[in-house]
């Protein structure tokens, strides 16, 4: 896999740059460890507010911008609570129900509604590929989410499907983390008119304090005993994902999007819900059916597919290209020689 990114400000080492997704993965399997010994909203508040505390403290060091003007506290506020305080409470609520590699296997599935949110407000370019990415995921998110017995209804009708009502279904933590992503994909989508007013990394420190904020709130109403069950390396383990699962690894992200191609640099981003399967299986010990297996590489190979769209669609341009360049090269010899 080729980055075509700026030599001169990415740094050389290939674990540097796949250390945001490699944080994002490992954050989740420490959540998850500790989520048994507190409540879901005190996490998602634990998780966001310090890590806004330090991205505005390093903002201020390399002298970004504070946001001016109402409309960039606006955009930063709608930020704050569609990809802070919805996405965070979908994810954390999620994970008390499903296991942390799968969460994030349906997190990293919001490629797909990025994708289809931009051909409709951008006119984005989905292609062959994309196109192709997109009913893969839908496929990989169904066989993850859907109850075993309704798939096996879907092909052979005489199995009987007794799910329940669909209540259940949709309280699922498997569609919680499908709600989290969605959440995730509209503020990714948000993040291009943020820009417009605001530098892009102060907003983010900005919009996670205030989507914080409410979350602590909240959970001091309607949760109890958030952190009194926490033992010292429960406490280090959600340090480590507001620190380094938040903070650090949206920092760098930051900075090598700003630095090289993001497109390229997005390719990666697959690389997430592996460390957290890798490291789930490891650590927590956690087991998904062959069902949900074979949904999660289906998932996986669509996010890669949309991802790299743009990629490919450059590369057969350039070939098109060569082959026109070459033929009216063979041309014009040939009209020479002819001479």
């Amino acid at each position: 896999m080729q980055l075509k990114l700026s030599a001169s400000k990415f740094p050389p080492a290939p674990l540097v740059l796949i250390a945001p997704f490699f944080l994002w993965g490992t954050a989740m399997v420490a959540m998850k460890g500790v989520i048994a010994d507190t409540t879901p909203l005190f996490m998602a508040a634990v998780r966001l507010l310090p890590a806004g505390v330090l991205i505005l403290i390093t903002a201020t060091m390399m002298g970004k911008p504070q946001p001016r003007g109402w409309l960039a506290w606006l955009w930063i506020i709608l930020f704050a609570l569609v990809d802070g305080a919805l996405f965070q409470g979908f994810l954390a609520e999620g994970l008390v129900r499903t296991s942390a590699g799968l969460g994030s296997v349906m997190i990293d599935s919001q490629p797909l509604a990025v994708a289809l949110l931009s051909l409709w407000l951008f006119q984005e370019h989905i292609g062959l590929w994309g196109w192709l990415g997109l009913g893969l995921g839908v496929i990989g998110i169904s066989l993850i989410g859907l109850p075993h017995e309704l798939i096996f209804q879907f092909f052979d009708p005489n199995v009987n499907a007794s799910i329940g009502n669909w209540q259940d279904v949709l309280s699922s933590g498997e569609w919680l983390m499908l709600l989290a992503a969605l959440s995730m994909a509209v503020g990714t989508v948000m993040i291009r008119f943020v820009c417009r007013y605001a530098d892009p990394v102060m907003a983010t420190g900005w919009h996670m304090i205030l989507a914080g904020l409410p979350l602590w709130g909240i959970s001091s109403v309607v949760e109890s005993h958030q952190w009194q069950n926490l033992t010292i390396s429960e406490w280090m383990a959600l340090g480590y994902a507001t620190v380094f699962g938040s903070a650090i690894a949206y920092g760098l992200f930051f900075y090598f999007a700003s630095s090289g191609s993001l497109t390229s640099l997005s390719s990666l981003t697959f690389l997430t819900p592996v460390f957290a399967l890798l490291f789930g299986n490891l650590i927590l010990s956690e087991v998904l059916t062959p069902l949900q297996w074979v949904g999660v590489g289906l998932t996986l190979i669509s996010i890669y597919l949309i991802n790299q769209r743009d990629n490919w669609r450059g590369e057969n341009q350039k070939v098109t290209v060569s082959e026109e360049a070459t033929q009216q090269s063979a041309v014009l010899e040939t009209s020479i020689h002819g001479r």
